[in-house]
């Protein structure tokens, strides 16, 4: 949405921002959060104070259930589903309801207007409510795989009945992909007691992040895409749907060794990125540990840094494979390292190099890259889920789809199994029984991990392919 007077918006925002982070929860949650209640079934209006979490400026961080109007989408939106974010405000949940179906059939792939929709539906009956944080004003292609996995994991749950007859509300927020707001969005939640369950965050650093806040106010957050291994470690109230690094890491190694017949790597990291470094770090180890090596290593923040002088200097170091562990923010030094190759040696890559743009940009420089992924949808073209997901959104989706939509499934079989309270939430994900997922059942072990391995895709070569730039990932047999 295009902000209308943007100096008053970011005062507001630097003041509500320093109030998150500077010990502020306390005043918020008296002057905009309300005392809140206990965990049960809540009711739209009255009770539940979930409305009454703070926005910040039109984009910064906006939050709830989009009963203050606001979109977290960045840029403006159809003036259908602004009437249905306005009837929504209102509590009018009929006309809610008629202007976001309308919405949808002009743009059946915003995840937003679904779960707004579902939350139209319930209109003011009690309800459980979890937050949903993704950096829609950062990374907007993958928060809004996010978006459409949680979308459709909350329609297929209140479709079935609910969480034992009692319907899933889901409360959107916008990070922005940063820290300190992810922080200050933590804060916020664990004052709201209404809110049982967290999906989120989307990067490493910004989970690890808040993660700290929602270990220590004991509320359950499940990340859908963060990998790093010191996750593992962050707190018994931090889970995951996505494997870590280190089986990530394990599957390249095997794959480089036994597949490529290579032994010598060299890998290309930022040191700004704790996923990056994760990923750095576990990849060196299980080549090592299984007969290879790394030979050089480049960090692509160091002064006076060159992808065509690293490239050569890897190559005279022996190296006879490269392994991007790079993310989103360092897609393009990830697209000059490919183009500057020109496919001589082969490249593996982390889950982040899983991404259009390297298919659309990189083309017939990337044919041959290998990457570790939770999940790929041709592994599974025959699955109930793939086929009302295409149904629904009216294309293929991707791992970070699949994840969150596990991730809600636990939250809602947690929520079920162990009470309405945060500690039955907390129990229930640490029971061991395991919740339905999209394709393949979700349990956690103790440390809050998934117990799922990674798979490998290859770029290739597909004129008619789902991505439509000629390129592709495919399952590597």
């Amino acid at each position: 949405m295009a902000k209308k007077n943007e100096l008053p918006a970011l005062i507001a925002s630097l003041l509500i921002t320093v109030a998150l982070l500077g010990g502020g929860a306390w005043w918020l949650a008296n002057n905009f959060l309300g005392t809140g209640g206990g965990g049960g079934p809540t009711t739209s209006k009255g009770s539940s104070n979930a409305s009454r979490i703070p926005y910040q400026g039109d984009n910064d961080v906006a939050g709830a259930d989009g009963r203050a109007g606001v979109s977290i989408l960045p840029g403006n939106i159809s003036e259908t589903k602004q009437k249905g974010l306005d009837a929504l405000a209102a509590g009018d949940y009929a006309i809610a309801q008629t202007e976001f179906k309308a919405a949808l059939q002009a743009d059946r792939n915003d995840p937003e207007s679904v779960i707004y929709l579902n939350n139209a539906e319930i209109e003011s009956g009690n309800s459980y409510s979890i937050a949903v944080s993704v950096p829609t004003g950062k990374y907007l292609g993958p928060a809004l795989e996010i978006l459409r996995g949680v979308a459709q994991a909350q329609r297929d749950i209140n479709a079935a009945g609910g969480i034992n007859g009692t319907p899933l509300k889901v409360l959107l927020f916008n990070d922005e992909g940063s820290g300190e707001v992810a922080q200050g969005i933590a804060s916020a939640l664990v004052e709201e007691k209404d809110v049982l369950g967290v999906v989120g965050h989307y990067s490493s650093d910004t989970t690890l992040a808040a993660g700290e806040v929602y270990e220590a106010g004991k509320l359950p957050a499940i990340s859908p895409t963060s990998t790093a291994v010191k996750i593992s470690s962050a707190g018994d109230y931090i889970f995951r749907t996505v494997p870590s690094d280190r089986l990530a890491a394990a599957a390249l190694a095997r794959y480089v060794l036994n597949t490529l017949n290579k032994k010598q790597a060299a890998v290309f990291y930022t040191g700004k990125s704790a996923y990056s470094q994760s990923v750095k770090s576990e990849f060196t180890t299980e080549l090592l540990s299984s007969g290879g090596e790394v030979v050089a290593d480049f960090d692509i923040d160091d002064p006076g840094f060159s992808s065509g002088s690293a490239v050569q200097e890897a190559k005279a170091a022996g190296a006879d494979v490269i392994m991007l562990a790079l993310t989103e923010e360092t897609e393009a030094r990830s697209l000059q390292i490919l183009s500057v190759n020109q496919g001589e040696l082969p490249v593996v890559g982390g889950d982040s190099l899983y991404d259009f743009n390297i298919l659309d940009s990189g083309r017939e420089d990337a044919v041959g890259l290998t990457v570790a992924v939770p999940w790929h949808i041709l592994s599974h073209p025959q699955s109930p889920f793939v086929k009302e997901s295409q149904q629904l959104w009216s294309a293929s989706v991707n791992w970070r789809t699949v994840t969150a939509y596990d991730a809600v499934q636990a939250l809602a079989a947690a929520i079920a199994s162990g009470g309405a309270s945060r500690e039955g939430v907390l129990a229930g994900l640490l029971s061991g029984e395991s919740a339905e997922g999209a394709t393949n059942p979700v349990r956690f072990f103790p440390d809050g991990d998934r117990n799922q391995p990674s798979a490998l895709v290859r770029v290739e070569k597909k004129p008619n392919g789902p991505s439509g730039t000629g390129y592709d990932y495919i399952p590597v047999p």
